[in-house]
């Protein structure tokens, strides 16, 4: 998805199994059985992707998931351990709210935006799911309101304005005043 990454470069990223399946085929002697694995990897520093494994053991279909989730990954905006405003992310018959939370109010969420939230470094967040509580349909509609989301700076840039500091923030337009 985001194309930022290079192919060689390796990152420290962590994983989170959101949901196994185990899935039958019906054969001539019996029912075979294999099992999906949905995974969520990220940084914690922004960066966080999923990923769909398929094989006929867990782990196998774990590392396979992890291997497609570094191939799929998003770059989310984070302000001061949140996100900068609300969004609402879809997918299917699935909807997600995203809304951002005051500091110290945790990841209030389900298990699979949890999930995404945790992995990419969001400290504190508001969600809520509506339509779909399948776990497919609600990660790919997180990751959908993952990337309608936007940094203040690009809002600031379109409208050709600047966002104000804070005072304890050093400005780059001043240079800092020396201690005589």
């Amino acid at each position: 998805m985001d194309s930022n990454f290079k192919i060689g470069e390796e990152k420290e990223f962590r994983e989170r199994v959101v949901y196994i399946n185990r899935v039958s085929k019906v054969v001539k002697g019996g029912k075979r059985f294999s099992f999906t694995a949905l995974v969520v990897v990220g940084d914690g520093k922004g960066t966080v992707g999923y990923g769909l494994g398929k094989a006929n053991e867990v782990p196998d279909a774990i590392k396979k998931a992890i291997e497609r989730g570094k191939k799929n990954l998003v770059k989310a905006p984070i302000v001061d351990g949140t996100i900068a405003y609300e969004v609402i992310g879809h997918f299917g018959a699935g909807r997600v709210y995203l809304k951002p939370a005051a500091e110290g109010a945790g990841i209030i969420a389900g298990r699979a935006v949890r999930a995404v939230a945790e992995m990419a470094g969001i400290r504190n967040i508001l969600s809520k799911s509506f339509g779909s509580n399948n776990p497919h349909n609600v990660l790919k509609a997180t990751f959908d309101a993952l990337a309608r989301l936007k940094t203040p700076e690009f809002y600031a840039a379109k409208r050709g304005k600047e966002i104000p500091r804070k005072a304890d923030e050093p400005t780059t337009t001043q240079p800092p005043q020396e201690i005589k």
